[in-house]
């Protein structure tokens, strides 16, 4: 589980087509400390497993479906990249739940530059705008950002500083895609009501029999 605190703005280094998947390489300093075979890193916002590590750098398998669903596909040599390790149990949960699974992608629409922050709108995949919601939490590119407006095709989240510095929001142009991933807590209440609703529909059926 990650909370969507970006530790550090890595770097991918290396990056090899495995045909129905890819091998990248990434540089990150800090989340590399004390990783192992096996370990979890959130990239831009994907849980990735470490194959291996080497210095401050380390790799990842990333599979076809990982590839399709998220942004991951448009890496390349150079580009920069959220980081992120999983959060240690009985640490604080500075952002919300994030479980590393890309729900969609989303498309830079505009930027609005203020004083000390900055407005960013972005395109919202039909199937996920029933789980976003003004002032609900939503995860862009691996970061835990708070909704400011809800669209039915779109939402805003508002920048500061610190964002703008230290992760790819700060880098990424109109026309950028982005990863997304909702708040899990309202797909399992929407599964747990939807369940409701079929029992109650099928007891009230029972019952008219």
């Amino acid at each position: 589980m990650f909370t969507g605190i970006v530790e550090e703005l890595g770097e991918v280094t290396a990056v090899e087509n495995l045909g129905d998947a890819a091998r990248f390489r990434l540089r990150g300093p800090v989340v590399t400390q004390g990783a192992q075979h096996g370990d979890s890193i959130a990239v831009n916002g994907v849980c990735l497993t470490v194959v291996e590590h080497e210095g401050d750098e380390f790799t990842a398998d990333v599979m076809a479906e990982t590839l399709k669903r998220s942004s991951l596909g448009v890496l390349a040599v150079g580009s920069r990249v959220n980081l992120e390790r999983p959060t240690a149990v009985g640490a604080r949960l500075g952002g919300h739940i994030v479980q590393g699974h890309v729900d969609g992608t989303g498309t830079i629409l505009e930027r609005t530059a203020s004083e000390h922050w900055e407005i960013v709108k972005i395109s919202l995949p039909a199937d996920l705008a029933r789980y976003v919601v003004e002032k609900g939490s939503i995860t862009v590119d691996g970061i835990s950002l708070t909704v400011v407006e809800a669209g039915a095709d779109h939402f805003t989240v508002s920048l500061i500083p610190t964002t703008l510095a230290l992760t790819t929001l700060g880098l990424k142009k109109s026309g950028d895609p982005v990863n997304l991933e909702v708040d899990v807590v309202a797909k399992y209440v929407e599964r747990l009501l939807g369940d409701r609703a079929r029992r109650t529909g099928d007891e009230a059926r029972e019952a008219g029999e």
